[in-house]
C-alpha cells in the first residue's frame, strides 16, 4: 500500500536530496503553486538540495527564466536538469544531420551550438522532435500521414520531451512523447534521454554529488512527480524512493468528488501501470 502523507515534513528526516518534477507539481504552465513552492523553499533551507528535473525540451537556463515569469522563488530550488540538457548529447552525436524538425520556435535554444542543420523530410537523416508545432490546437493525429512517410524511410526520431501530456491551466495538451508513441506504433525508431530514461537521472545525480560535496547515498534521495509513465517509472527504474503527486495529470482518476485523495484509487492506478510509489499526496506541501 502506498502511504498517504500530509506533507514533506512527514518524511523529511529520511532524505537529503529532492529530485522534483516541475510541470504539474510546482506550476501548471499558467501559474505557480505557492504551497508547493513554499515546501521546496523550506526543504532547501532545512534539509538540503532541491534538483528540479523536468522533461522540458529546453535547456535548464530557459526553464529557470520561465519559472521566474511564473513567480517561482529562486530559493525554492538549487539547480535544474532538463530533458533538453540530456538530449543535446544525442543531437550532438547526429550533427550535422540534417534533421527534419517538429516543434515550436520557442524550443530553438535546444539546438544552439550543436552545429546541426535542418531540412525537409525528404533530405533529412533523422527527426528532431520537441512536441507539436502548435500544441494549443494540434494532436498526434495531425502528424499521422507525414510520420508514416518518415517511418517508411526508417528515420530515427530523437524526442526531446518524453511527456505525453501536461496540464496547462485547466487543459491537458499533447507533448513530444505522444508523437513518439505514434511514431513507434507506425514502426518508427525513437531515442529519448528524458524521464523515464537513464541519461537525465545520470546527469541529475552527478550534480547532486557536486552539490552535496560528498558521494550521494541513493537511499536518501526522494523523487517527486505527477507522471506515472515518466516520473514514477523513471525513479523506480533508478531504485529511488518515490512521492506521487496525485492531483496532477492523473487527478481525475484518484481524487473523489470532495477533492480528497483515495488510497485505494492510488494503489489501483499504480498497479494498472505495474508501478509502485512509497508515498502519495494530492498536492505538494510541507
Amino acid at each position: 500500500m502506498t502511504r498517504l502523507i500530509d506533507g514533506l515534513a512527514c518524511v523529511a528526516s529520511d532524505y537529503d536530496v529532492l529530485l522534483c518534477d516541475v510541470w504539474g507539481v510546482i506550476h501548471n504552465g499558467r501559474e505557480s503553486f505557492p504551497t508547493a513552492c513554499a515546501a521546496l523553499t523550506r526543504w532547501r533551507a532545512e534539509r538540503g538540495p532541491v534538483l528540479l528535473i523536468s522533461n522540458s525540451p529546453r535547456p535548464g537556463p530557459e526553464v529557470a527564466a520561465q519559472l521566474d515569469g511564473l513567480t517561482v522563488p529562486r530559493d525554492s530550488w538549487t539547480t535544474i536538469v532538463t530533458s533538453g540538457d540530456a538530449t543535446r548529447g544525442l543531437l550532438r552525436e547526429r550533427a550535422p544531420g540534417p534533421a527534419w524538425r517538429i516543434g515550436p520556435s520557442r524550443d530553438d535554444p535546444l539546438y544552439e551550438g550543436l552545429g546541426l542543420a535542418f531540412s525537409d523530410l525528404e533530405a533529412a537523416r533523422f527527426i528532431a522532435c520537441t512536441g507539436p508545432n502548435d500544441d494549443e490546437v494540434e494532436t498526434p493525429e495531425d502528424y499521422r500521414a507525414i510520420l508514416t512517410r518518415a517511418a517508411a524511410r526508417d528515420l530515427e526520431m530523437v524526442c526531446a520531451n518524453p511527456d505525453r501530456v501536461v496540464q496547462r491551466g485547466d487543459r491537458l495538451i499533447f507533448c513530444g512523447g505522444a508523437l513518439a508513441d505514434l511514431y513507434e506504433h507506425l514502426g518508427g525508431r525513437v531515442a529519448m534521454a528524458g524521464k523515464p530514461f537513464a541519461p537525465i537521472y545520470d546527469l541529475a545525480l552527478s550534480l547532486s554529488d557536486q552539490t552535496l560535496g560528498r558521494p550521494l547515498d541513493r537511499s536518501r534521495v526522494l523523487a517527486i512527480g505527477d507522471g506515472l509513465a515518466t516520473d514514477i517509472a523513471g525513479a523506480q527504474a533508478q531504485g529511488l524512493d518515490r512521492l506521487f503527486i496525485a492531483a496532477g495529470i492523473h487527478g481525475a482518476e484518484v481524487l473523489g468528488a470532495d477533492g480528497r485523495l483515495s488510497a485505494e484509487a492510488v494503489d489501483d492506478l499504480l498497479a494498472d501501470a505495474e508501478l509502485t510509489a512509497d508515498f502519495a499526496m494530492a498536492d505538494l506541501a510541507w
